[in-house]
């Protein structure tokens, strides 16, 4: 479109030069007659005059001679008569003649002096006029002019008529021309482009043979060089599929996205999966009559993403976006991602009630804090609680709607917000095999206990047929907790939950992320000073922090450490910035909008005590960038620093890994991050010492190059060994397996 554009102001420019052109050749031409016609009848209009004005001229009669110049002078386009002696002195003018003519002569002077008639235009005061002298004789010799003065104005307003005609005919040709141009695209140009970009889209995407490609003539040449590549394409991905199916028996082959599909192919066969979340993938939003999609900041959908893209299939969430009616279908469905789908998303849509006490209340302001460490008190209300249930129940009524037809279900239902489903799903249909995902940590036995409704989460979590923790010890946790709280069966050596002789499993299984298992040409090799000055660093040395504004991610905690380093270290002051990317999260919760304004106030606190005026020690960015550009940090950045007060993965931690290509950089990692136990080459801290914290970062700022490429060569291993291919292959065989 914008080379389009391009050519169409291209091409107006060069025929607004050409009508410019010949509209100044114009111009001139009918200046030159305009004024030619103007002194011929100046010319004639003084002869018939001058035989008149003569006869009292010679009689020296200045009376008559002032009556012959009063009488002609309300003439048409006359401004004024003048009688002149052989001396230039005047001897009758009319009254409106212009001063100058009277009092600078200067042109009748000339005239006497050679005795030809002679004209001259002038603007005098504002007014275009022409000024003829034509001098009359006695005896042979001079004795007198007569000067006539016309109005030559008419003779600008023609050439400024000229000027407007032919502007307001360019303009007319513009749209014209312009309209013809969008007409010749749309209907035309774009349809053949269209059809054409669906070929290539179909030659890239497709997993059938070879298919023609047609085109108008001028195209046939790229509709040829197409079908090679579609061909070529489609032998690559005969290959691939190949050489992943030979691999899924290799324990130490890597898992891709091919292997994965391949995978699902050998083990779950037709089978559908059906993925279950309160967040969607994709949210659609409308501002000003124009729709847009965001990717959500969460980590979930970062790991759950890849799978869907390789194994199709339906996930269904909450419709959240303010357009997301709009593009889905009647049903709530529509294909995703938008640009080349792979997948189904089904949305549920909720009500502001509904929002407010399951998402709001009972998720995030009672269940959330009670699993996550960071000293915030859980709040229980009867309402929320309510209101949970209720979409529950909302979710597993879609749910089942979709799996009516379906025989044996693979059902993946994620973390917190569906707590009660698997129970709801079980009951309703027995042959599904429900898989459940908790992304965030188990708490111990006895802070679970204050929750008033444990044991309905606990049931309704328990018609799962396996229950995914990060870690071992979440699963301990959760364990305990079920011996604590429910009248059942432990079996310590399989790790499983015996309840109204249904088994329920319980595992391990860190999540990751898609690591690239191709060698990779790093897109940054060093800072970039004009893209980082976009965030406003300008220092050699940054420090990278990257989270959702949330009260579990330690960020004022790690201000505190980056105080405590400049206070320690003061030589690395406008020498090492922090940036901190925090883009807002949950904001319907008072406790997060609270948070929200107690970092921007600490990073205000610590630029105001360190900053000068070119440099500022922490740079707050509130905003979601989506992972090109993260990516393009993380390369650029000589530390990340990630001081979660509990977190039960943080996948950022493995996305700053696999951005390093190049095998620097250091990883500050909270020991109360899930990731602490796969990350090994991480500096691990306590993110509440900011002691702690400021001594990891002045480590990670003078470790060796050699040293930061050990640590992240082993990072990078652990993250490839164990990527989200092989998480979702184990998560999902462990659910088939299950009988």
């Amino acid at each position: 479109m914008r080379q389009i554009l391009l050519i169409t102001l291209g091409t107006i420019l060069v025929v607004s030069l050409i009508v410019f052109g010949f509209t100044f050749n114009q111009v001139n031409e009918e200046r030159l007659d305009l004024s030619a016609d103007l002194q011929y009848r100046t010319r004639l209009l003084a002869d018939s005059l001058k035989e008149s004005v003569e006869p009292s001229y010679n009689q020296n009669s200045t009376s008559t001679l002032q009556r012959i110049v009063d009488k002609f002078s309300d003439r048409e386009r006359i401004v004024g008569l003048a009688v002149f002696n052989n001396r230039g002195v005047p001897l009758a003018s009319s009254v409106d003649i212009p001063a100058r003519v009277i009092e600078n002569p200067d042109f009748v002077f000339s005239a006497l002096d050679t005795g030809e008639a002679a004209g001259v235009f002038e603007n005098i005061e504002g007014d275009s006029l022409y000024l003829f002298v034509s001098p009359f004789s006695e005896n042979g010799s001079v004795a007198g002019a007569l000067v006539v003065v016309q109005n030559a104005a008419y003779i600008d307003e023609a050439l400024a008529d000229i000027w407007e005609r032919n502007a307001l005919r360019l303009f007319l040709q513009i749209v014209v021309f312009s309209g013809a141009i969008v007409l010749l695209v749309r209907l035309v140009l774009y349809n053949i482009l269209k059809r054409f970009a669906d070929s290539i889209k179909s030659a890239r995407r497709s997993k059938t043979s070879p298919t023609h490609f047609g085109g108008p003539f001028f195209l046939k040449p790229l509709a040829s060089e197409i079908a090679k590549m579609h061909t070529s394409l489609y032998e690559a991905r005969v290959a691939a599929s190949e050489e992943a199916r030979m691999r899924l028996e290799k324990l130490d082959s890597p898992w891709t996205e091919e292997r994965l599909r391949e995978f699902i192919k050998a083990h779950v066969k037709d089978r559908k999966i059906f993925v279950v979340s309160n967040r969607e993938p994709y949210i659609h939003h409308k501002e000003k009559n124009v729709i847009t999609y965001s990717v959500p900041a969460s980590g979930m959908v970062t790991a759950l993403e890849p799978i869907m893209k390789a194994c199709g299939g339906m996930w269904i969430a909450h419709g959240s976006g303010n357009a997301d009616r709009e593009t889905a279908d009647a049903e709530g469905k529509l294909a995703v991602p938008p640009d080349e789908p792979h997948y189904t998303l089904k949305r549920v849509f909720l009500t502001e009630r509904e929002v407010k006490g399951h998402y709001v209340g009972f998720s995030n302001e009672a269940l959330w804090p009670l699993c996550l460490m960071a000293h915030t008190r859980p709040i229980f209300r009867k309402e929320d609680w309510v209101e949970y249930r209720r979409v529950n129940g909302k979710f597993a009524e879609t749910l089942l709607s979709e799996i009516r037809d379906v025989q044996q279900p693979i059902i993946l239902i994620q973390d917190l917000h569906l707590s009660l489903l698997p129970k709801m799903i079980k009951e309703n249909r027995p042959d599904a095999q429900i898989g459940l995902f908790w992304h965030i940590p188990w708490p111990s036995a006895e802070s679970f206990s204050i929750c008033p409704q444990r044991k309905e989460i606990l049931l309704g979590m328990l018609g799962a047929d396996v229950i995914g923790f990060h870690t071992q010890q979440y699963c301990n946790n959760f364990l305990d907790t079920i011996g604590k709280e429910i009248e059942s069966k432990i079996d310590f050596e399989q790790f499983s939950v015996t309840r109204d002789e249904h088994q329920t499993f319980i595992k391990p299984f860190p999540i990751s992320i898609a690591f690239s298992t191709e060698k990779a040409i790093p897109t940054v090799t060093a800072p970039d000073s004009k893209e980082l000055e976009k965030f406003g660093v300008h220092t050699k040395l940054l420090g990278l922090g990257v989270d959702r504004l949330d009260y579990t991610k330690g960020i004022l905690e790690r201000f505190k450490g980056i105080e405590h380093f400049f206070l320690k270290y003061p030589s690395y002051r406008e020498q090492f910035t922090f940036l901190q990317i925090a883009p807002v999260s949950r904001l319907e919760v008072l406790k997060y909008r609270e948070y929200g304004e107690a970092v921007t106030a600490e990073a205000d606190r610590i630029n105001v005590a360190f900053g000068t005026r070119d440099w500022k020690p922490i740079i707050l960015h509130k905003k979601y960038y989506n992972h090109e550009m993260l990516n393009k940090l993380y390369q650029l950045a000589d530390l990340c620093l990630i001081t979660s007060v509990h977190d039960g993965m943080n996948l950022v931690a493995k996305e700053f890994v696999a951005a390093r290509f190049d095998e620097q950089g250091a990883l500050i990692l909270s020991n109360f991050a899930g990731a602490s136990k796969d990350l090994k080459g991480a500096l691990l801290v306590n993110p509440y010492s900011a002691e702690e914290t400021a001594e990891a970062i002045s480590a990670a700022l003078n470790m060796s190059k050699t040293e930061q490429r050990r640590r992240m060569k082993l990072m990078r291993e652990s993250v490839k060994n164990y990527n989200v291919y092989r998480w979702s292959a184990e998560f999902i065989k462990t659910v088939t397996n299950v009988e």
